[in-house]
């Protein structure tokens, strides 16, 4: 049964009521042109920790954002009450585009993305030297990921008291690293967080490495006091150190200019979420010689023009092997 006639116009269909008097929904989200800029401490069950104008607030993120989260180091808009007392809560509005974005996955086999860290300009891998054994697996995961993410690196061994950085500087001499080797009486005396420090001034450096290999430790050297995180200390059984710091924060350096974010200790750095054609963007001595390979070459094949760019003495052998050893370590789990 037709519930209208044949030439019906606006003025023949009946409107629903509104009884409770509420605007009608819309598409249009509000600008919040008075929102105040804020810098993502940390990330706690929802609740993030903010930085807004010297003052340190709490904040939730607004519904209008929707599935996009933010996380630490990002740059955000927040409204609502800014004054950074107890039971006060903001919201964010807003989040800034972000400069890099350093991801990890759990393993080569899980699609999920886990973003670490915002906006950082350089990755601290901390690696002990002993105690618990260095893993270059681990570290050559580490310089894919930092490599993806436009991430310059830096080395930080640590423990060097317990055994010589010799061997694990000679694997990475061709690489073209910074590092900093420290040990445990330089770091309790603070020689080792002065050194450190120094690699650190204008940046913001992420820290990551597995448990037990010292990094929180070192990172509560380079920060100002009352900052310090609990630590640690490594099972003398499995070798393995103690996870004590559960979510990233970022603290900044006495001097005011620089961060360090210090990370969860992690036991796999997966590399499902990397593009293997970016990691040889930070060979630039071996670029121009992918202009001869053929299409969508691995660079660990038998028809890769590499081979013949190395041979006619435009690079080193040994450049090429760490290229091929990195793009490898997609390929293979964090105990090979």
């Amino acid at each position: 049964m037709r519930r209208y006639g044949k030439n019906t116009d606006e003025d023949d269909i009946r409107q629903r009521p509104n009884p409770k008097g509420n605007r009608p929904r819309t598409n249009i989200r509000p600008k919040h042109e008075d929102a105040s800029e804020g810098f993502v401490l940390t990330v706690d069950r929802g609740r993030l920790t903010c930085l807004v104008d010297g003052r340190t607030i709490t904040a939730m993120k607004s519904r209008e954002l929707g599935r996009k989260a933010a996380v630490v180091g990002d740059l955000v808009w927040i409204v609502g009450d800014l004054s950074g007392k107890k039971d006060t809560l903001a919201r964010i509005v807003r989040i800034e585009e972000r400069k890099s974005v350093l991801r990890r996955t759990a393993d080569d086999d899980d699609p999920y993305e886990r973003v670490v860290v915002a906006n950082a300009d350089q990755l601290a891998i901390v690696t002990a030297l002993a105690d618990p054994e260095p893993r270059p697996r681990m570290i050559d995961r580490c310089l894919v990921a930092a490599y993806d993410a436009g991430l310059e690196p830096l080395l930080v061994l640590t423990k060097s008291d317990l055994t010589s950085a010799d061997k694990i500087l000679e694997i990475y001499s061709t690489f073209g690293l910074n590092y900093v080797v420290t040990n445990r009486e330089e770091l309790a005396a603070g020689d080792a967080a002065e050194r450190v420090r120094e690699r650190l001034t204008g940046r913001i450096t992420a820290f990551v490495g597995h448990s037990g290999v010292g990094k929180t430790t070192l990172v509560n050297s380079l920060v100002a006091e009352g900052r310090q995180r609990a630590t640690g200390h490594v099972n003398a059984v499995t070798g393995r150190g103690r996870h004590t710091t559960t979510s990233a924060l970022a603290l900044p350096l006495p001097s005011g200019d620089g961060w360090v974010i210090d990370t969860p200790g992690v036991r796999s750095f997966g590399l499902h979420h990397v593009d293997p054609s970016r990691v040889i963007l930070a060979f630039p001595d071996l670029v121009p010689g992918t202009e001869e390979c053929p299409r969508a070459c691995s660079h660990d094949e038998q028809d890769c023009a590499l081979d013949k760019w190395v041979e006619d003495g435009h690079a080193d052998p040994a450049r090429l092997y760490s290229l091929r050893r990195l793009l490898a370590t997609r390929e293979r789990r964090e105990g090979d």
